[in-house]
């Protein structure tokens, strides 16, 4: 394998698109410590992306704030030329998914309610716990943990249940709640999200 870094390019930033799944926040501070950096510095590291032959177009799997500084600065924009330069990967979907967050994991960044959702679509997509925490550097318990965040009952179809645990549907203590007591009724599907199920015993 030769690693992608050996061979960047310069990318018009009209050919480059975020993807839609990246679990990586910045604060606001952190952004400004970005752009002075970029802005002093230049970009001393390429964004990585997947060139998708179809669309012509290069989908960011990491660098997305670093190519958001290009986006809003004009500056910025006008002494790179409008170019980025990128790193190519070509890996599928889940291998794209499983590499952002490797990327973020290894910065120690990541927003836990979008990567379960990443966990969600991985599983959708029929990878076991075993290969999503494997390539996604988790442990057994981390994938579960992530899993329940979702509240998606599907994501445990297959799961081997012990006879002395029961499904039991209860309302949460956080806002889900019905007419009554002086307040108002949430209306059907907010009601529905707020409530949660758990197993007793």
């Amino acid at each position: 394998m030769k690693s992608p870094v050996y061979n960047i390019i310069a990318v018009p930033i009209e050919k480059i698109r975020a993807n839609e799944y990246n679990p990586n926040s910045v604060a606001p501070a952190e952004m400004k410590l970005l752009y002075d950096s970029i802005k002093e510095d230049g970009y001393t590291m390429p964004i990585v992306c997947y060139y998708d032959k179809d669309a012509d177009m290069y989908e960011i799997v990491d660098g997305f704030h670093r190519y958001s500084i290009m986006l809003k600065y004009k500056n910025i924009r006008e002494r790179e030329g409008g170019r980025l330069p990128v790193s190519v990967i070509d890996k599928p979907i889940s291998g794209r998914m499983a590499s952002t967050i490797r990327h973020n994991r290894a910065r120690g960044s990541h927003n836990v309610d979008l990567m379960s959702n990443i966990v969600a679509e991985l599983v959708k997509m029929g990878l076991s716990n075993d290969w999503i925490g494997k390539h996604l550097g988790m442990d057994a318990d981390e994938v579960i943990r992530l899993k329940q965040i979702t509240g998606l009952a599907a994501l445990f179809k297959d799961r081997e249940f012990s006879k002395s645990w029961t499904k039991k549907k209860v309302k949460n203590t956080w806002g889900g709640r019905r007419a009554g007591a002086g307040k108002p009724a949430l209306p059907k599907d907010e009601v529905k999200k707020n409530q949660v199920y758990q197993d007793v015993r």
